[in-house]
């Protein structure tokens, strides 16, 4: 059994999670962050590679040579991941999805179906769907995708698991060709459905939390990931908070080489 998931967290936590011996063999890493960016691209090549690159290494916390640098390396990486997959399909092995209400994780299982869909009578694919909470002792907890849950929480969700009939792989290649067709910036989820959706689909979340007080980037940000558990990463409202900046829409009140340590008001014009 291969597992496979979508983002670079998650896949850390199941190869830890591996070392019990009581879940697959390898695991699969296929972070293309496709709910963003043009989908009628390549998955593999110039276009995503730049765009992860540049989600990624928003330089928010100051610059970091060593890290862009490795981000850069990220295109070959998930070309050999992905290569990695075909030939484990290829030779009959069953694999196991990891996916989530996260636009991005449920993205990337459509995607994946679409990929695979000529394969589809003979592929022996499992999915594994994050339940919305978690309990730890009498604590329940609320996840919006994988990399908030513990390598040993894996295991423990094993029973969820559940095999994909042919008919519904089918069902996720179309869904997924639709959404390429449609193409638009942004993918969201919205009542449990993938819908193409513009741009500005968040911009109010970032409006609800920023008014006329100053308030510290990395805490305005913070407050929209800890109140509405989406499964948006922070990159995103930072892109959209330079955006607005740029249209003079928010006022910097005390910049800082430090993205994420600038004071920001809305500007009331």
């Amino acid at each position: 059994m291969i597992e496979v998931l979508f983002g670079e967290s998650e896949a850390g936590a199941m190869k830890i999670a591996l070392k019990s011996g009581k879940l697959g063999s390898d695991a699969v890493c296929l972070a293309f962050a496709l709910e963003i960016g043009d989908i009628r691209k390549p998955v593999i090549g110039e276009y995503r590679a730049k765009l992860l690159c540049d989600l990624l290494y928003a330089e928010q916390w100051g610059e970091d040579i060593e890290m862009k640098n490795e981000l850069e390396r990220l295109g070959s990486v998930y070309r050999g991941e992905l290569n990695k997959l075909e030939r484990y399909i290829k030779s009959g092995e069953p694999i196991r999805v990891w996916y989530a209400n996260a636009p991005y994780s449920v993205c990337g299982m459509l995607w994946l179906c679409w990929q695979f869909r000529a394969l589809a009578k003979e592929l022996e694919m499992y999915v594994v769907k994050l339940p919305r909470t978690l309990t730890r002792g009498e604590t329940a907890i609320v996840h919006a995708n994988w990399s908030e849950v513990l390598p040993r929480e894996f295991i423990k969700l094993l029973p969820l698991q559940r095999r994909l009939k042919p008919a519904e792989i089918a069902l996720n290649a179309m869904n997924w060709g639709g959404l390429k067709s449609q193409n638009a910036p942004l993918r969201a989820v919205v009542n449990g459905s993938v819908m193409s959706v513009p741009a500005s689909f968040y911009d109010f979340l970032i409006w609800k939390n920023l008014g006329g007080e100053p308030i510290r980037e990395a805490v305005l940000i913070g407050k929209i990931l800890g109140e509405d558990h989406i499964g948006v990463g922070d990159w995103w409202y930072a892109r959209r908070i330079d955006k607005f900046i740029a249209q003079n829409r928010i006022k910097i009140v005390q910049n800082s080489p430090r993205k994420y340590e600038r004071l920001l008001v809305k500007n009331e014009r």
